[in-house]
């Protein structure tokens, strides 16, 4: 399947830039949100080109680009550098930052300076953060207040893999999802425009869904959520290391990737690649004046070689 729009029309140029509000009248009116995570300007270029709603600078990227087993070690700077490159390739999509693990927690101050700096140096739209303990939401009041709008995330948090004992799907007991529709109404009542909902269960995203005026994103959370994100490595199949039933896989890149370049490394040691269209000449004009002018410099290169053999003798 293609992410190339089906008609002849170019997404880029004819729809307009994505904002809060039209995310919010697109909840209002049934239209499901696409949300894809970016780290690089091509990539970016590419999911914009193809009509994506919000692009997500995801934390993913530990694990996805710089080959971490988990989202917690990335750090701000890391982050930063790959808002930045996003930015540069994204002229309609909304752009949001993940807030990486201890960027948030260590002091409401902390917190809006690293927050700003994704939005003022990072060039990013909004933020995401997640949780919703007192602390976290004692920062997204303050970050709204501030005109830095917030995505909320619940359900399987990534940062807090330790916490939760691995990638498990969260809200499956009556306790978990009652505190799981609170969390989402108190990020509401905080000023979140959205709310991510990763591994929980569909009837449980669905009533979340319903009692949210702000859209809700699904992430292996079933149909029933305003809007749907998955990690842009995971749909084109370039990241192997793990599969999760909640991803469909779009493409084989991996394979593909690994196929080009054996053929590549073929030609190279076969010598068919360059062949002669891919090479250049000199222009019969000047050739004989180009190749006379290097046999001079090897004839003075061999000359002196030769005293610096007499000298040395």
């Amino acid at each position: 399947m293609s992410l190339q729009p089906a008609n002849n029309e170019h997404p880029s140029t004819t729809r307009p830039v994505v904002t809060l509000p039209r995310l919010l009248a697109k909840k209002d009116s049934g239209q499901p949100i696409t949300v894809l995570t970016a780290y690089d300007a091509t990539n970016a270029r590419q999911l914009d080109a193809a009509g994506v709603d919000i692009l997500l600078v995801g934390d993913s990227l530990a694990m996805t680009i710089l080959g971490h087993p988990n989202t917690l070690s990335v750090t701000m700077d890391e982050m930063l550098h790959h808002v930045k490159a996003v930015r540069r390739g994204t002229e309609k999509a909304l752009l949001v930052a993940d807030m990486p693990f201890l960027s948030v927690t260590l002091g409401e101050d902390e917190a809006c300076r690293n927050a700003g700096r994704m939005v003022q140096e990072g060039g990013a739209v909004a933020v995401k953060v997640e949780g919703a303990s007192p602390t976290v939401c004692a920062v997204i009041r303050r970050l709204v207040s501030m005109g830095i709008p917030v995505m909320g995330h619940l359900g399987l948090t990534p940062q807090a893999i330790h916490t939760l004992g691995g990638f498990k799907v969260q809200g499956k007991t009556p306790v978990q999802a009652a505190q799981l529709l609170r969390d989402a109404l108190v990020l509401q009542a905080c000023g979140v425009f959205s709310v991510v909902l990763e591994l929980v269960p569909t009837e449980v995203a669905e009533i979340i869904t319903q009692a949210l005026s702000i859209p809700t994103i699904g992430i292996g959370a079933g149909l029933q959520c305003d809007g749907q994100v998955l990690v842009i490595d995971d749909i084109l199949g370039r990241y192997t290391q793990l599969s999760p039933r909640f991803v469909r896989k779009y493409a084989d890149m991996a394979t593909e990737t690994q196929q080009a370049v054996t053929e590549y490394c073929n030609d190279v040691t076969s010598k068919t690649f360059p062949n002669a269209a891919e090479s250049f000449t000199l222009d019969e004009s000047m050739k004989e004046t180009v190749l006379s002018a290097m046999r001079s410099v090897l004839d003075e290169s061999n000359l002196s070689s030769s005293r610096q053999l007499a000298g040395a003798s």
